[in-house]
Parts: C-alpha cells; sequence; structure tokens
C-alpha cells in the first residue's frame, strides 16, 4: 500500500505575471524549484490565499534568480499579479517510508520571492 504525502512546499510566494493566452503551467524561478526539491513538468497545488482558489498543474522552469511566479493559461483567471500563493507538491510511500520521510519545506522572501539567507 502506498500513501500520499506532502513532498515539498514554497511557502507565501508572491504572483509575479499572469499570462491567460499560454498554453497552462506555473513558471517557477529555478533557484526556488531547487530549494524545494521540484523538477520542470512535475505536478503541483497552487493554492491562493487571496481567494481560496486551488488549481493544479504542471512546473515550468523560470529563470534562475529572477523570482518569478507566473500562473499561465486558464489559471490567470483564478490568480493576479500581486497574490501570495503556497505551492505544494506530494508524492507517493510505504508508511514505513512515510515515517521517516523529511519533505522540503521553503520560506522566500514574500516581497523578492528569493531565498532567505
Amino acid at each position: 500500500m502506498l500513501i500520499g504525502v506532502l513532498k515539498s512546499k514554497i511557502h507565501c510566494v508572491t504572483v509575479t505575471q499572469a499570462e491567460l493566452d499560454y498554453v497552462g503551467s506555473i513558471t517557477i524561478d529555478e533557484e526556488l524549484m531547487e530549494a524545494a526539491d521540484l523538477l520542470e513538468n512535475e505536478q503541483v497545488h497552487v493554492l491562493n490565499k487571496r481567494n481560496g482558489e486551488r488549481i493544479i498543474t504542471y512546473v515550468i522552469k523560470g529563470e534562475r534568480g529572477s523570482g518569478t511566479i507566473c500562473l499561465n493559461g486558464p489559471a490567470a483567471l483564478k490568480f493576479k499579479v500581486g497574490d501570495v500563493v503556497i505551492i505544494i507538491s506530494y508524492t507517493w510511500l510505504t508508511p514505513e517510508e512515510a515515517r521517516n520521510f523529511k519533505p522540503k519545506i521553503v520560506f522566500p522572501d514574500t516581497q523578492t520571492n528569493r531565498l532567505l539567507k
């Protein structure tokens, strides 16, 4: 049996762009992706703290150090520039693996979306 557990989380970053005319996904600064152990094309849940919206999409690698958090495609209708979001990924583990698993949780600067030193 496998259970779904939190794999990683980028807690409270600010949306810098919302591009409706795009195929879909969320573009995330590569530095944040690495810190949270997210891979390009990995499925993520994005939670909007302003309005409670929650979407499921996939990650596109953004320019390293840019602070980019861009909701693309239809998600741009539910998120706007300036919204604070939480980005979460999950993994499937056996109960034995899950007991010792430690998720990657990143708390960047909400104003710049850059990693705190």
